[in-house]
Protein backbone atom coordinates (compact mmCIF):
# COMPACT_ATOMS: atom_id res chain seq x y z
CA UNK A 1 0.00 0.00 0.00
CA UNK A 2 2.69 2.55 0.88
CA UNK A 3 4.50 1.46 -2.19
CA UNK A 4 1.48 2.40 -4.16
CA UNK A 5 1.07 5.67 -2.62
CA UNK A 6 4.79 6.71 -3.28
CA UNK A 7 4.76 5.38 -6.57
CA UNK A 8 1.62 7.88 -7.73
CA UNK A 9 2.73 10.72 -5.63
CA UNK A 10 6.03 10.38 -7.91
CA UNK A 11 3.97 10.31 -10.93
CA UNK A 12 2.22 12.79 -9.94
CA UNK A 13 5.64 15.54 -9.62
CA UNK A 14 5.90 16.23 -13.59
CA UNK A 15 2.18 15.84 -14.29
CA UNK A 16 2.17 18.77 -11.93
CA UNK A 17 5.47 20.45 -13.62
CA UNK A 18 3.96 20.32 -17.05
CA UNK A 19 0.80 22.11 -15.79
CA UNK A 20 2.27 24.97 -14.30
CA UNK A 21 4.77 25.19 -17.23
CA UNK A 22 1.97 25.10 -19.48
CA UNK A 23 -0.41 27.42 -17.75
CA UNK A 24 2.63 29.74 -17.29
CA UNK A 25 3.12 29.84 -20.91
CA UNK A 26 0.07 30.56 -21.61
CA UNK A 27 -0.94 33.85 -19.70
CA UNK A 28 2.77 34.89 -21.23
CA UNK A 29 1.36 34.81 -24.87
CA UNK A 30 -2.20 35.84 -24.17
CA UNK A 31 -1.44 39.42 -25.64
CA UNK A 32 -1.87 41.51 -23.21
CA UNK A 33 0.65 43.01 -21.01
CA UNK A 34 0.03 43.62 -17.01
CA UNK A 35 1.61 46.56 -16.50
CA UNK A 36 -0.12 48.42 -19.24
CA UNK A 37 -3.61 46.68 -17.66
CA UNK A 38 -2.57 48.30 -14.57
CA UNK A 39 -1.97 51.72 -16.22
CA UNK A 40 -5.26 51.79 -18.21
CA UNK A 41 -7.35 50.41 -14.95
CA UNK A 42 -5.80 53.64 -12.90
CA UNK A 43 -6.42 55.90 -16.00
CA UNK A 44 -3.09 57.79 -15.55
CA UNK A 45 -1.28 58.75 -18.98
CA UNK A 46 2.27 57.66 -18.26
CA UNK A 47 5.47 57.36 -20.59
CA UNK A 48 7.09 54.54 -21.81
CA UNK A 49 9.88 54.81 -19.24
CA UNK A 50 7.26 54.31 -16.08
CA UNK A 51 6.23 51.12 -18.24
CA UNK A 52 9.52 50.12 -18.38
CA UNK A 53 10.92 50.73 -15.06
CA UNK A 54 7.27 48.88 -13.68
CA UNK A 55 7.82 45.39 -15.99
CA UNK A 56 11.46 45.07 -14.98
CA UNK A 57 10.65 45.69 -10.83
CA UNK A 58 7.83 43.14 -11.86
CA UNK A 59 10.60 41.15 -13.91
CA UNK A 60 8.94 40.98 -16.48
CA UNK A 61 11.18 42.23 -18.80
CA UNK A 62 13.08 39.22 -18.59
CA UNK A 63 13.23 36.07 -20.92
CA UNK A 64 10.12 33.78 -20.63
CA UNK A 65 12.24 30.50 -19.02
CA UNK A 66 13.90 33.16 -16.35
CA UNK A 67 10.31 34.33 -15.36
CA UNK A 68 9.47 30.79 -14.87
CA UNK A 69 12.01 28.84 -13.07
CA UNK A 70 12.33 32.04 -10.93
CA UNK A 71 8.76 31.50 -10.31
CA UNK A 72 9.02 27.50 -9.59
CA UNK A 73 12.23 28.02 -7.22
CA UNK A 74 9.81 30.98 -5.36
CA UNK A 75 6.90 28.39 -5.22
CA UNK A 76 9.09 25.40 -4.06
CA UNK A 77 10.05 27.54 -1.15
CA UNK A 78 6.76 28.59 -0.35
CA UNK A 79 6.12 32.06 -2.10
CA UNK A 80 3.55 32.53 -4.43
CA UNK A 81 4.72 35.86 -5.08
CA UNK A 82 3.51 39.81 -4.77
CA UNK A 83 -0.37 40.20 -7.06
CA UNK A 84 0.65 42.66 -9.53
CA UNK A 85 -2.85 44.86 -8.86
CA UNK A 86 -2.81 44.97 -5.21
CA UNK A 87 0.43 44.70 -4.05
CA UNK A 88 -0.74 42.04 -1.37
CA UNK A 89 0.73 38.56 -0.64
CA UNK A 90 -0.56 35.65 -2.90
CA UNK A 91 -0.72 33.05 -0.02
CA UNK A 92 -2.49 35.47 2.23
CA UNK A 93 -5.09 36.47 -0.49
CA UNK A 94 -5.81 32.72 -1.37
CA UNK A 95 -6.17 31.89 1.68
CA UNK A 96 -8.70 34.29 2.73
CA UNK A 97 -11.00 33.48 -0.18
CA UNK A 98 -10.39 29.61 0.82
CA UNK A 99 -13.22 29.50 3.25
CA UNK A 100 -15.92 30.60 1.70
CA UNK A 101 -15.21 28.03 -1.62
CA UNK A 102 -14.71 24.94 0.99
CA UNK A 103 -18.32 26.43 2.46
CA UNK A 104 -19.99 26.53 -0.91
CA UNK A 105 -18.64 22.95 -2.05
CA UNK A 106 -19.28 21.30 1.20
CA UNK A 107 -22.68 22.58 0.98
CA UNK A 108 -23.70 21.72 -2.81
CA UNK A 109 -22.17 18.42 -2.17
CA UNK A 110 -24.30 17.60 0.69
CA UNK A 111 -27.16 18.97 -1.20
CA UNK A 112 -26.03 16.62 -4.60
CA UNK A 113 -26.09 13.39 -1.88
CA UNK A 114 -29.56 14.30 -1.16
CA UNK A 115 -31.09 14.67 -4.47
CA UNK A 116 -29.09 12.18 -6.49
CA UNK A 117 -28.60 9.10 -4.87
CA UNK A 118 -32.16 8.94 -4.09
CA UNK A 119 -33.85 9.78 -7.10
CA UNK A 120 -31.28 7.54 -8.86
CA UNK A 121 -31.98 4.50 -6.74
CA UNK A 122 -36.01 5.26 -6.94
CA UNK A 123 -35.79 5.76 -11.00
CA UNK A 124 -33.85 2.50 -11.23
CA UNK A 125 -36.62 0.61 -8.68
CA UNK A 126 -39.43 2.16 -10.63
CA UNK A 127 -37.63 1.26 -13.69
CA UNK A 128 -39.74 2.10 -17.06
CA UNK A 129 -42.68 3.46 -14.55
CA UNK A 130 -43.96 7.30 -14.32
CA UNK A 131 -41.83 7.82 -11.91
CA UNK A 132 -38.63 6.55 -13.87
CA UNK A 133 -39.76 8.99 -16.78
CA UNK A 134 -40.09 11.84 -14.94
CA UNK A 135 -37.07 11.45 -12.56
CA UNK A 136 -35.09 10.80 -16.00
CA UNK A 137 -37.04 14.22 -17.95
CA UNK A 138 -35.88 16.30 -15.12
CA UNK A 139 -32.46 14.64 -15.43
CA UNK A 140 -32.17 15.88 -19.06
CA UNK A 141 -33.41 19.30 -18.28
CA UNK A 142 -31.30 19.53 -15.72
CA UNK A 143 -27.94 18.52 -17.78
CA UNK A 144 -29.18 20.62 -21.14
CA UNK A 145 -28.88 23.75 -18.90
CA UNK A 146 -25.40 25.67 -17.96
CA UNK A 147 -24.73 27.03 -14.62
CA UNK A 148 -25.13 30.44 -15.53
CA UNK A 149 -28.72 29.70 -16.92
CA UNK A 150 -29.74 27.93 -13.82
CA UNK A 151 -28.40 30.72 -11.67
CA UNK A 152 -30.52 33.30 -13.36
CA UNK A 153 -33.95 31.13 -13.08
CA UNK A 154 -33.19 30.80 -9.78
CA UNK A 155 -32.04 34.31 -8.77
CA UNK A 156 -35.88 35.61 -10.60
CA UNK A 157 -37.53 32.93 -8.66
CA UNK A 158 -36.23 33.01 -5.51
CA UNK A 159 -34.80 36.18 -4.93
CA UNK A 160 -36.81 38.86 -7.53
CA UNK A 161 -40.31 36.73 -7.38
CA UNK A 162 -40.59 35.47 -4.01
CA UNK A 163 -38.15 37.75 -2.37
CA UNK A 164 -36.65 34.76 -0.24
CA UNK A 165 -32.43 34.94 -1.07
CA UNK A 166 -30.57 38.24 -1.53
CA UNK A 167 -29.68 38.45 -5.51
CA UNK A 168 -25.95 38.97 -3.73
CA UNK A 169 -24.12 37.36 -1.24
CA UNK A 170 -24.28 39.29 1.99
CA UNK A 171 -21.23 37.34 3.82
CA UNK A 172 -21.48 33.76 4.48
CA UNK A 173 -24.61 32.88 6.00
CA UNK A 174 -27.10 30.53 4.91
CA UNK A 175 -28.98 32.65 3.20
CA UNK A 176 -26.16 33.72 0.92
CA UNK A 177 -24.72 30.26 -0.08
CA UNK A 178 -28.00 28.53 -0.57
CA UNK A 179 -28.78 29.75 -4.18
CA UNK A 180 -24.68 28.85 -5.70
CA UNK A 181 -25.18 25.63 -3.84
CA UNK A 182 -28.22 24.73 -5.44
CA UNK A 183 -27.18 26.15 -8.29
CA UNK A 184 -24.29 23.63 -8.67
CA UNK A 185 -26.08 20.68 -6.90
CA UNK A 186 -28.32 21.20 -9.86
CA UNK A 187 -25.90 20.58 -12.67
CA UNK A 188 -24.30 17.52 -11.13
CA UNK A 189 -27.66 15.91 -8.94
CA UNK A 190 -28.83 15.81 -12.97
CA UNK A 191 -25.71 14.57 -14.20
CA UNK A 192 -25.53 11.52 -11.28
CA UNK A 193 -28.50 10.48 -10.94
CA UNK A 194 -28.30 8.65 -14.49
CA UNK A 195 -25.66 7.05 -13.60
CA UNK A 196 -26.49 5.74 -10.21
CA UNK A 197 -29.62 4.40 -11.65
CA UNK A 198 -27.50 2.57 -14.42
CA UNK A 199 -25.11 1.24 -11.78
CA UNK A 200 -28.21 0.32 -9.36
CA UNK A 201 -29.87 -1.51 -12.27
CA UNK A 202 -26.71 -3.33 -13.70
CA UNK A 203 -26.62 -4.66 -9.94
CA UNK A 204 -30.87 -5.70 -9.65
CA UNK A 205 -29.95 -7.75 -13.09
CA UNK A 206 -27.33 -9.81 -11.47
CA UNK A 207 -27.82 -13.73 -10.46
CA UNK A 208 -27.47 -13.08 -6.85
CA UNK A 209 -30.13 -10.67 -6.89
CA UNK A 210 -32.45 -13.29 -8.46
CA UNK A 211 -31.16 -15.96 -5.93
CA UNK A 212 -31.68 -14.07 -2.40
CA UNK A 213 -35.49 -12.98 -4.08
CA UNK A 214 -36.17 -16.68 -4.70
CA UNK A 215 -35.38 -17.60 -1.10
CA UNK A 216 -37.20 -14.91 0.16
CA UNK A 217 -35.20 -12.27 1.37
CA UNK A 218 -36.79 -8.96 1.36
CA UNK A 219 -36.22 -6.80 -1.08
CA UNK A 220 -35.53 -4.01 0.80
CA UNK A 221 -32.88 -6.37 2.28
CA UNK A 222 -31.27 -6.91 -1.06
CA UNK A 223 -31.37 -3.33 -1.59
CA UNK A 224 -29.47 -2.35 1.45
CA UNK A 225 -26.99 -4.85 2.29
CA UNK A 226 -25.94 -6.30 -0.96
CA UNK A 227 -26.85 -3.92 -3.95
CA UNK A 228 -26.45 -0.39 -2.60
CA UNK A 229 -23.16 -1.78 -0.88
CA UNK A 230 -21.50 -3.46 -4.41
CA UNK A 231 -22.53 0.20 -5.83
CA UNK A 232 -20.38 2.28 -3.87
CA UNK A 233 -17.65 1.98 -5.60
CA UNK A 234 -19.17 3.78 -8.46
CA UNK A 235 -21.17 6.21 -6.02
CA UNK A 236 -18.24 7.02 -4.59
CA UNK A 237 -16.06 7.77 -7.33
CA UNK A 238 -18.77 10.23 -8.50
CA UNK A 239 -18.65 12.06 -5.52
CA UNK A 240 -15.04 12.58 -5.01
CA UNK A 241 -14.83 13.52 -8.73
CA UNK A 242 -17.10 16.32 -7.47
CA UNK A 243 -14.97 17.62 -4.69
CA UNK A 244 -12.39 17.99 -7.58
CA UNK A 245 -15.10 20.21 -9.72
CA UNK A 246 -16.33 22.33 -6.84
CA UNK A 247 -13.32 23.07 -5.57
CA UNK A 248 -11.60 25.03 -8.61
CA UNK A 249 -14.51 24.85 -11.02
CA UNK A 250 -16.98 27.23 -9.53
CA UNK A 251 -15.60 30.87 -11.03
CA UNK A 252 -18.65 31.12 -12.95
CA UNK A 253 -21.47 30.71 -10.26
CA UNK A 254 -19.18 32.86 -7.82
CA UNK A 255 -18.97 35.66 -10.35
CA UNK A 256 -22.58 35.57 -10.79
CA UNK A 257 -23.55 35.75 -7.30
CA UNK A 258 -20.71 37.95 -5.60
CA UNK A 259 -19.67 34.91 -3.67
CA UNK A 260 -16.25 36.23 -2.52
CA UNK A 261 -14.38 32.93 -3.13
CA UNK A 262 -11.04 31.79 -4.89
CA UNK A 263 -13.18 31.39 -8.19
CA UNK A 264 -14.11 34.79 -8.24
CA UNK A 265 -11.02 35.81 -7.08
CA UNK A 266 -9.44 34.06 -10.03
CA UNK A 267 -11.85 35.91 -12.73
CA UNK A 268 -11.23 39.09 -11.47
CA UNK A 269 -7.22 38.13 -11.60
CA UNK A 270 -7.86 37.49 -14.94
CA UNK A 271 -9.80 40.14 -16.21
CA UNK A 272 -6.65 42.43 -14.87
CA UNK A 273 -3.91 40.18 -16.00
CA UNK A 274 -2.98 39.64 -12.48
CA UNK A 275 -0.28 36.69 -13.41
CA UNK A 276 0.45 35.74 -9.72
CA UNK A 277 -3.37 34.71 -8.49
CA UNK A 278 -3.75 33.34 -11.92
CA UNK A 279 -0.81 31.18 -11.46
CA UNK A 280 -1.78 30.29 -8.06
CA UNK A 281 -5.43 29.75 -8.87
CA UNK A 282 -4.20 27.05 -11.63
CA UNK A 283 -1.98 25.31 -9.19
CA UNK A 284 -4.79 24.73 -7.08
CA UNK A 285 -7.15 23.14 -9.64
CA UNK A 286 -3.98 20.76 -10.39
CA UNK A 287 -3.45 19.74 -6.77
CA UNK A 288 -7.02 19.34 -6.16
CA UNK A 289 -7.73 17.16 -9.31
CA UNK A 290 -4.41 14.59 -8.49
CA UNK A 291 -5.10 14.62 -4.82
CA UNK A 292 -8.78 14.07 -5.25
CA UNK A 293 -7.89 11.05 -7.84
CA UNK A 294 -5.35 9.60 -5.70
CA UNK A 295 -7.95 9.55 -2.84
CA UNK A 296 -10.73 7.71 -5.04
CA UNK A 297 -8.24 5.08 -6.28
CA UNK A 298 -7.13 4.39 -2.82
CA UNK A 299 -10.57 4.04 -1.17
CA UNK A 300 -11.50 1.42 -4.31
CA UNK A 301 -9.14 -1.15 -1.70
CA UNK A 302 -11.61 -0.80 0.75
CA UNK A 303 -14.65 -0.41 -0.73
CA UNK A 304 -13.91 -3.52 -3.29
CA UNK A 305 -11.72 -6.44 -2.15
CA UNK A 306 -11.74 -7.50 -5.99
CA UNK A 307 -9.84 -4.53 -6.44
CA UNK A 308 -6.07 -4.78 -6.10
CA UNK A 309 -3.88 -2.01 -6.04
CA UNK A 310 -0.30 -1.04 -7.61
CA UNK A 311 0.00 -2.45 -10.58
CA UNK A 312 -2.48 -5.96 -9.74
CA UNK A 313 -5.26 -6.51 -11.88
CA UNK A 314 -8.40 -4.69 -11.21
Amino acid sequence: MQKYIVKRLLQLIPILLAITFLSFAMMRIAGSDAVEQKMENTGAVVSQEVVDAAREELGLDKPFLTQYFVWLGNLLRGDMGTSYISNKRVFSTFVSKLPATLLLAVTSILLTVVISIPLGILAAVKQNRFTDYLIRIASFLGNSMPNFFVALLLMYLFAIRLNVFPVIAEGTGLKSVAMPSLTLAIAMSAKYLRQIRATILDELSKDYVAGARARGVKFSVIMRKSVLKASLVTIITLLTLSVGSLLGGTAIVESIFMWDGVGKMAVDAISMRDYPIIQAYVMWMAIIYVVVNLITDLSYRFLDPRIRLGGMEL
